[in-house]
């Protein structure tokens, strides 16, 4: 007896809808991609129920005739592909043909559509026609899907809360707003509208609308270009940090995917700008001939598959580095003023630094192994900075600001530094740090210092690891190690039987940093000789620390352990908190400080230095209203 049988049509349908409609954010996705295939200059998106209810897109593309109106419900119907070579230069968003057949399958859905010459009706439930007539002959398409999974309960009762549903639809409906700027979108739920656009082509104009005016203000342009790739957007400068990655839009040929990789390669061009577990806001649109990109890898046509990544990276990288270097400027201090309210010491309520001995260090800085060489910095206040999403969604979902919570004045940093990429060689441009006067020192730990424009607090510790690092990253990087420091006494490391094997495997990139490992029985190393710039004090705890960081690589990337020493070593050689200077020293590592390729944020990402102007200083004691 025969088991094998073929499945009616609306089952299919059902099954394929599982993979096409996930919420109703995936409904949305899919008629809005289809408005914009349509050359629509508008498109409104009204929603009840954050589109469980009722989902409506209106447009004003090119509309359907009666024919296409009734065909495009049908599963593998499409206006986009003809042939199979059409697979290899697809230029529109949508292709499948199966998005409109899966959404009538699982829902009721009204069409009214019109091509300018002949207007139609059409309505849908659970994938079967039961009206199809004339219409009105407005030019555009207006289509109703209601009731979403209405006779697929298992999946709907799968569906979130109202607001975890709107946000994902309101995230989904930004990034579409940002990928196509020339095109006006309004999204709204109930009576509420959560995002309107002007469709001027403006992509910063968008990026306000999207993100509030005090974000886009902080965005800088960026732009490159290969014999593949053409890359442009915005990046934020790296005071405008946020703690997911999900700010990070990838556009690629107009269409919105997610792309570890580009994101990946985006944040090595910030590298030592922004602090750990800091992201930045960026748009990033790259454009390439479609036989580059694979979009028929994934259904929901979010993941793609790029030709010659290897170019788009550096060309990203490229272009968010010289964007970031051609926008260095010092910190400013910008205080507003609070009333009813006693004023905090600076200090005391701007700055919260990590923990550290209250005694001196017992560091000779004034040695020629200091004059060359970085340290641990200052960050923000984390419990006086909020960000206030005012949708309550995850990601893009609204217009996001900094606020701070200071008792009298506000400080907003803007650290905007330059940063030392390892994968892109720039000629040397004239250093933009000021000339200062060093006049003191704050508790040992911050020097003041002075020029025309007003004052300058710099964090000693913070200042000496940006130097120290640079320094050790250029000696790291020397392929041959010949001035070696012979020890009296040898180093000695011991390991366990399955650490001793991983360490054999990769002697080689301990080998490229300078440090050599000689078995001594049968699960110990030892340590004869190092780099005569290496630091003596803390040689073996360094050592150690380069040895571990080898054995909890899977595998052992010789850059990123050669950045990631040169860190850690700058950190532990560098002088801490509560240490006094001379002025001389002082003059000295302000001196240092501003040979450095980027002398404004310490290699965690955290600013060094932050400037007071004239005008706030006058206008803090009144001397101007």
């Amino acid at each position: 007896m025969d088991i094998i049988k073929v499945m009616d049509e609306p089952l299919a349908n059902k099954i394929a809808a599982g993979e096409v409609v996930e919420r109703p954010s995936s409904i949305v996705k899919e008629l809005v991609e289809n408005s914009i295939d349509a050359k629509s200059t508008t498109i409104e998106i009204t929603l009840e129920e954050a589109g469980l209810t009722s989902i409506r897109i209106t447009d004003n593309g090119k509309g359907m005739t009666t024919t296409d109106a009734v065909r495009s419900f049908e599963r593998h119907a499409t206006s986009k592909i003809e042939n199979e070579h059409d697979l290899f230069r697809i230029r529109t968003l949508g292709f499948r043909g199966e998005a409109l057949a899966s959404i009538a399958a699982v829902s009721k859905v009204h069409l009214w559509t019109s091509d300018g010459v002949n207007g139609t009706e059409v309505d849908i439930e659970g994938g079967k026609v039961l009206n199809h007539c004339a219409a009105a002959l407005r030019q555009g398409t207006d289509i109703t899907v209601s009731q979403v999974f209405y006779n697929t309960p298992a999946r709907l009762k799968y569906m979130k809360t109202i607001q975890t549903e709107i946000g994902h639809t309101i995230d989904l409906v930004n990034r579409l707003a940002i990928s196509h700027p020339d095109i006006s979108f309004r999204l709204s739920h109930g009576q509420q509208v959560l995002l309107k656009t002007s469709g001027s082509g403006d992509l910063l104009r968008v990026l306000s609308d999207v993100y509030g005016m005090a974000v886009a203000k902080k965005m800088i342009p960026f732009q490159a270009e290969n014999a593949d790739y053409k890359v442009s957007g915005y990046v934020t400068l790296p005071e405008m940090t946020r703690a997911s990655k999900n700010y990070m839009t990838v556009l690629i040929n107009g269409r919105w995917v997610k792309s570890y990789t580009v994101n990946k390669a985006v944040l090595e061009a910030l590298h030592t700008y922004l602090p750990i577990g800091r992201f930045p806001i960026v748009v990033l649109q790259a454009e390439a001939d479609p036989y580059l990109t694979d979009v028929n890898v994934h259904p929901s046509k979010q993941y793609i598959k790029v030709s010659k990544e290897g170019e788009l990276l550096a060309a990203v990288r490229e272009g968010v580095h010289a964007a970031v270097k051609r926008a260095i400027i010092v910190p400013d201090a910008v205080v507003k003023e609070k009333k009813k309210t006693a004023t905090p010491s600076v200090q005391e309520s701007f700055w919260k630094r990590p923990e550290r001995s209250t005694t001196a260090v017992s560091e000779d800085i004034a040695s020629s192994d200091y004059k060359s060489q970085p340290s641990s910095s200052w960050r923000v206040e984390e419990d006086s900075v909020k960000e206030v999403d005012l949708t309550d969604s995850a990601g893009l979902s609204s217009r996001n600001s900094i606020e701070t919570t200071y008792d009298e004045s506000e400080i907003h940093l803007q650290p905007n530094s330059e940063f030392l990429d390892e994968f892109i060689e720039q000629p040397k441009q004239e250093s933009l740090f000021p000339k200062l006067l060093p006049v003191g020192q704050v508790h040992g730990t911050y020097i003041v210092a002075q020029n025309e424009d007003g004052f300058y607090m710099i964090d000693q510790h913070a200042a000496q690891e940006r130097i120290k690092y640079e320094y050790f990253r250029t000696k790291i990087g020397e392929v041959d190690h010949k001035e070696r420091q012979l020890l009296l006494m040898p180093l000695i490391f011991h390991y366990s039987a399955d650490e001793q094997l991983k360490i054999e495997e990769r002697l080689d990139a301990l080998e490229d940093v300078g440090i050599y490992l000689e078995q001594f029985g049968p699960s110990s190393y030892t340590v004869k000789e190092y780099p005569s710039w290496f630091p003596a004090a803390e040689a073996s705890s360094i050592i150690e620390d380069m040895i571990e960081q080898v054995l909890h690589t899977r595998k052992v990337n010789i850059a990123k352990l050669r950045e990631e020493t040169a860190i850690m070593m700058s950190c532990k050689k560098s002088i801490k908190a509560n240490h006094h200077l001379t002025m001389e020293d002082m003059n000295q590592l302000l001196m240092d400080l501003g040979k450095m390729e980027n002398p404004y944020t310490c290699p965690h990402g955290r600013p060094v230095l932050i400037h007071f102007t004239t005008y706030e200083l006058e206008k803090m004691f009144k001397r101007v209203m």
